[in-house]
């Protein structure tokens, strides 16, 4: 690696020269092509001895501009994105110094947005923090979303692509992570909410023997994975005339029109777009519950949710009736939603694995603040994790909470979660904050 001015940094790899930014005592080695695709097609790993970076935009796939995740966290700034429909480029954020014997535990975050908005190089998923303090190293992966990667169902448009591209980004992070000061044998996946769905799902995929080692999943939405089959299929028939629109933003603006019927198909609509079963690289959804419990001794596994996970979406809705109801029908809803989307299915998730041999632990967070109107919503537990300050500092999910309380039971959480990622264990002994259980799940829980 050798200096230059301006605090750049040049890694010179097989790959090629990769380019590094020095950012308050982290290297960030930003946006590496992993991989490329053609519309609908499988993606094909990037050439060796060709390394392709984008160092002033952040690539996306195509997608809206999510008003409720402006409301959730901040306004998008629509300019410092690159919106393009091969997607696949990854960030690796690693500690500034590292000795050349070294080898750092490597983290790969899946982001979440229901499989639908979002990218890996998010400033509300900056790991900057994490990495100094735990010296570990964060990879941050982007991934095909909506039409593009998560609906499918014929040759012309298989399944699944979103869940291919970040096979193929493990892929690239064997081959070349250790470049960069990360050990290959030590990769945990990261995900929250889609982010880790998609993380279960790879757990009994074809294709990943050996490329991760452990998991972390956070707010997987695993109660809308089952019986989908119908929905989705219905949906990609309704979209099929868009699939020659030569305009990927034209698709987006016009798939609207044609999103499962809430009426008709219940909850599950609040994810139109999600990995399917019975298409390549996944079983059958019959075959689902054995294939985890078969694979569960491959994986260390540490899975939870949040205590509130539906208020932000009930309490705060701009539209509708909900915010009219009292407080304790709210509650009720907030309870009787947060169990059958998430709690619910990630208990009886955790419990399959625990039987099938695996190493489990299981957590879940409440309210940072006591009295909080809206509790320990979906997302809470990202600012604890990714504490960027400057990026979360107006979200309505935060309001009323002190910055200071964040980042101190952050401190803690973000320590064990990297005990977990460096040794697939989290002590008895070790630290945790008033706002967090988590416990080792045993196989006759």
């Amino acid at each position: 690696m050798k200096d230059h001015p301006n605090s750049v940094y040049t890694f010179h790899t097989s790959l090629g020269n990769i380019l590094a930014f020095q950012e308050d005592h982290v290297l960030k080695i930003k946006n590496i092509r992993y991989a490329r695709s053609e519309r609908f097609k499988m993606p094909v790993p990037q050439k060796d001895n060709n390394p392709e970076q984008l160092l002033h935009k952040t690539p996306v796939c195509p997608q809206k501009v999510s008003p409720f995740l402006d409301r959730l966290i901040q306004k998008t700034n629509i300019d410092d994105f690159q919106p393009d429909e091969s997607p696949q480029y990854l960030t690796i954020t690693r500690p500034e110094n590292v000795s050349t014997e070294d080898k750092l535990p490597v983290i790969v975050w899946i982001h979440g947005g229901s499989y639908e908005v979002g990218c890996g190089n998010l400033p509300t998923s900056d790991p900057s923090v994490w990495v100094k303090e735990q010296h570990v190293m964060v990879v941050s992966v982007s991934y095909r979303l909506g039409l593009f990667g998560f609906l499918g169902g014929t040759e012309d448009r298989p399944a699944n692509l979103g869940l291919f591209d970040i096979i193929e980004a493990l892929k690239w992070i064997q081959a070349h992570i250790s470049n960069f000061g990360g050990d290959k044998d030590n990769v945990t996946l990261f995900g929250q909410s889609s982010g880790g769905d998609a993380i279960a799902h790879l757990m009994i995929s074809e294709g990943v023997k050996g490329l991760f080692h452990r998991a972390i999943i956070q707010s997987a939405p695993l109660g809308f994975r089952k019986k989908r089959q119908k929905m989705s299929q219905e949906f990609f028939q309704n979209t099929d005339f868009l699939k020659d629109e030569k305009d990927p933003l034209t698709m987006v603006e016009k798939y609207d029109s044609y999103l499962p019927s809430f009426r008709k198909y219940g909850l599950k609509t609040a994810m139109p777009f999600c990995s399917q079963y019975g298409f390549p690289p996944l079983c059958t959804e019959e075959e689902s519950v054995d294939l985890w419990k078969k694979n569960a001794s491959k994986y260390d596994v540490l899975v939870g949710y949040n205590q509130d996970e539906t208020a932000f979406y009930i309490k705060t809705a701009e539209k509708g009736f909900y915010t009219y109801l009292h407080k304790k029908i709210l509650d009720k809803m907030v309870s009787v939603t947060t169990n059958s989307i998430y709690a619910n299915p990630i208990n009886n998730f955790a419990e399959n694995l625990a039987s099938g041999g695996g190493n489990v632990y299981q957590f879940v967070l409440s309210s940072i603040t006591q009295n909080h109107s809206i509790g320990a919503s979906h997302c809470v537990d990202l600012p604890l994790i990714f504490s960027n300050e400057s990026a979360w500092k107006n979200s309505v999910l935060l309001k009323d909470t002190p910055w200071s309380n964040i980042h101190l039971s952050g401190k803690k959480i973000r320590a064990l979660w990297a005990e977990f990622a460096k040794t697939g264990k989290i002590s008895n002994d070790s630290e945790r904050p008033e706002i967090l259980k988590v416990n080792k799940v045993s196989s006759n829980h």
